[in-house]
């Protein structure tokens, strides 16, 4: 197949410190290429593939200090429809506003949606194109949309077996990676290791929007010997990082869409304790890569049963189910549905 990807703008792909979509968005490039597509990936200026690159906009907006990435998309949008007939499919990772400017594509248009649904904000643009192909990254995802929208499939993320190599030692303390963010309840993390009495490691960005929270909430509860912050680190820092933990802490306040660092945790044999919210449950299976909990009390008593769980099997789990190969062949799958629809079937119309 000739396959266009569309990358979010605010990193290059893959990106250089925190960008989950950007990541992913490489991830399945490479394994297309490899499956033996032609690929030609849209994305930031500095973008690392092995598909043709079309430069979007420059370097990535975020690293540029530019918040609204809207005009940026749009040219880069611009420049995908001008070359549209030249793709079998055209697969976007930027959300929405590709559905008017593709209303004559949308036979060979697909649109993965990675963030939070529960705003209802960008619920119209839904609800006016509801035959637009969708693909979700958990079914939890879906939930608070709007009834009669086109799924083709859900397609859980999935990365390579190389990145987070297994390590069957691990170690003693407990790991928390990501953002800090009212929703990522660090807070949380940081109180189940000191009523556990064991050492926590926060590495984890903290952007302008949450430096009040930051500053508020969590600054003044680092100050405990159990508690080390880092900061943000890079791929190559990660998977030491997890490898050598005991346990990822992922005590997620919101209808979580994924959580990638759930299956960067298990490719390295560490088993996850998580509350049950948004996509946890599809991912964790209690007792076998992790343990759900619903409380404070049922995670302090989670670090001490965690110690249970076979590292050995974390991995297969993670072999079985979220590898970027098995990803790829999902997406390969979707593609192929949509292209055998009809036509007309697909024809975005506004809904009246």
């Amino acid at each position: 197949m000739r396959i266009a990807q569309i990358a979010p703008l605010a990193e290059a792909v893959p990106p250089h410190l925190y960008g989950g979509t950007e990541r992913v968005v490489s991830w399945l490039t490479e394994e297309l290429v490899r499956a033996g597509h032609n690929v030609t990936l849209f994305a930031a200026e500095g973008s690392e593939t092995s598909a043709q690159l079309i430069d979007g906009c420059g370097k990535g907006l975020r690293l540029r200090g530019i918040n609204d990435h809207t005009a940026s998309n749009i040219v880069m949008l611009d420049k995908v429809r001008r070359q549209a007939d030249q793709f079998d499919i055209i697969h976007c990772h930027i959300d929405i506003l590709q559905y008017s400017l593709f209303a004559n594509f949308s036979h060979k248009l697909i649109t993965t949606l990675h963030g939070r649904l529960d705003i209802p904000d960008f619920w119209p643009i839904y609800k006016a194109y509801p035959r637009m192909p969708l693909i979700s990254i958990s079914d939890k995802q879906r939930e608070p949309m709007p009834a009669g929208l086109n799924w083709l499939a859900t397609v859980y993320h999935g990365m390579p077996e190389s990145i987070c190599p297994f390590n069957p030692a691990g170690g003693e303390y407990l790991a928390f990676l990501g953002r800090i963010s009212p929703e990522k309840r660090p807070d949380r993390a940081i109180e189940i290791a000191k009523r556990a009495g064991v050492k926590l490691k926060i590495a984890a960005k903290v952007d302008k929007a949450d430096l009040g929270y930051f500053n508020q909430v969590i600054r003044p509860m680092l100050d405990h010997p159990l508690i080390e912050f880092i900061g943000e680190i890079d791929d190559s820092q990660k998977s030491d990082f997890l490898g050598h933990a005991l346990a990822l802490l992922f005590p997620i306040d919101w209808i979580e869409p994924f959580g990638l660092v759930m299956i960067e945790a298990m490719s390295a044999g560490t088993p996850v304790i998580a509350w049950r919210n948004g996509s946890v449950p599809e991912i964790i299976e209690d007792g076998v890569n992790g343990m759900i909990v619903d409380s404070i009390d049922m995670a302090v008593a989670a670090v001490d049963l965690i110690k249970m769980i076979d590292r050995g099997s974390v991995r297969r789990r993670f072999e079985s189910r979220f590898t970027d190969k098995h990803m790829a062949r999902s997406y390969i799958a979707a593609y192929e549905k949509l292209v055998s629809q009809p036509k007309s079937h697909l024809r975005l119309v506004p809904a009246e």
